[in-house]
């Protein structure tokens, strides 16, 4: 099975300081990666130069088609959806306008997975706000507009940075339980987490980064039997 993101000898800058150090890493269809790893090590980093946001080189294959040189809503068209850790939500525009945008003009021969019900069932709060402009809503809430707006761009991989950053643990869970459903409907996703709290729950595999390199890749299970890695790396024994 070939797989859904293939990332070969990447390395990406900011300016002239080099953050990614021939980064390689894989991701298969339907398969949900934890990357974790301390504020610093780069996981962010990899998550912008997928959507084509910082400077790099080397290889990013995405379902078969080079990602070098697209821009970055040419790469969301593909496929590839991204909740970023600072939501990036449109302030001045409704909740509802707000996931209007997010429903990617792409013609893939399928009926798209999820819709504006969808987004509504699943973060209720959203609907009772659909018409209140985004920059009023409260971190988490915009945490759960961000995900939605990226749920109705039908992706087949979702990178998401840092999902449970600042929230409340209710807030939390229902965040929690979006990831599942997509996990269950088959959207494979790079869960980027400081911590393990979500990735315990959905994360079937683990890479760890530690400056600008993965350091460690493997099953979860295996993953937590490895208290040297956690202890150097994430600094937890």
């Amino acid at each position: 099975m070939s797989a859904l993101l293939d990332i070969g000898a990447l390395n990406a800058w900011y300016g002239a300081s080099q953050a990614l150090h021939g980064v390689t890493l894989r991701i298969e269809p339907g398969e949900v990666l934890a990357l974790v790893g301390r504020n610093g090590s780069g996981r962010s980093t990899l998550a912008r130069a997928l959507m084509g946001l910082v400077r790099s080189e080397g290889e990013l294959r995405f379902a078969g088609r080079s990602l070098g040189g697209l821009r970055t809503f040419e790469i969301a068209r593909l496929g590839l959806g991204y909740v970023p850790e600072h939501r990036d939500v449109f302030p001045t525009l409704s909740v509802h306008e707000n996931l209007q945008l997010g429903v990617a003009p792409r013609a893939r021969g399928r009926t798209p997975r999820f819709t504006f019900d969808d987004a509504y069932a699943l973060f209720p709060v959203l609907g009772e706000r659909k018409r209140t402009r985004a920059g009023a809503l409260s971190g988490g809430e915009q945490q759960m507009l961000t995900l939605a707006r990226a749920l109705l761009g039908d992706p087949d991989l979702l990178v998401i940075d840092e999902p449970g950053e600042g929230l409340a643990s209710v807030v939390m869970e229902q965040v929690a339980g979006c990831l599942r459903m997509l996990r269950d409907r088959g959207v494979a996703m790079l869960l980027i987490e400081q911590r393990l709290v979500i990735a315990q729950e959905i994360a079937s595999r683990v890479a760890v980064m530690g400056h600008g390199e993965i350091v460690f890749d493997g099953e979860l299970a295996t993953f937590l039997t490895r208290s040297d890695v956690m202890q150097e790396w994430l600094g937890v024994g």
